[in-house]
């Protein structure tokens, strides 16, 4: 009987892990200022049950972020970036927008929230197909080599943040967003006329 209330507890526990989380995700998408308070009530549990989880609202932000990329890399994973390198880094820059524009203002969130090692930590995974699309670029001569591929990445990261951010302050629309974050981003690699 013990090991059965045990079993319901994990799974009780399991339940209201991922209830938290979802519900986390729903409001940080659109508020990325959503208190603890807000996000127990979403999810139907009282604040103590989720810093019994999580505890501290930027633990639970990185575990909504960690999720967030995690979900967008799947996404990405079989995005076909072969061919052109700039034609291949506008495809992924408009594959990566559509997803961090679904996963809305968790990115200012996680931006607020979380150290930037902790932050770096959680790209990593996308930075990869980055990282070998512009060493690509750079052997062919398509992106600038004077300049670490880190920094590289690291202004991806960052345009694609700021026009999240941007959209969620209303400076510029989620439509517009793409084109301006392709465009930004290439000029940026753009490697110098011989």
């Amino acid at each position: 009987m013990a090991a059965v209330t045990a079993q319901a507890k994990r799974a009780d526990a399991r339940r209201n892990i991922e209830s938290i989380i979802d519900a986390a995700t729903a409001l940080l998408a659109v508020n990325p200022d959503a208190s603890v308070q807000d996000i127990a009530k979403a999810a139907g549990v009282g604040r103590v049950t989720l810093y019994g989880h999580f505890d501290s609202r930027t633990a639970l932000i990185t575990e909504v972020a960690t999720r967030a990329i995690a979900q967008t890399e799947e996404s990405l994973r079989d995005l076909d970036l072969s061919g052109d390198p700039r034609e291949a880094m506008a495809k992924l820059l408009e594959a990566t927008w559509l997803l961090t524009h679904r996963f809305g203002a968790i990115v200012v969130a996680a931006g607020q929230a979380l150290p930037p090692d902790e932050l770096r930590r959680a790209h990593e995974g996308p930075a990869k197909r980055v990282r070998a699309l512009l060493r690509r670029g750079r052997q062919e001569r398509e992106f600038r080599a004077d300049m670490p591929v880190e920094w590289q990445i690291t202004t991806i990261q960052a345009v694609l943040h700021a026009a999240s951010g941007a959209v969620h302050r209303g400076e510029i629309t989620a439509a517009d967003a793409p084109r301006l974050v392709t465009e930004t981003v290439l000029a940026a690699l753009a490697a110098p006329a011989s």
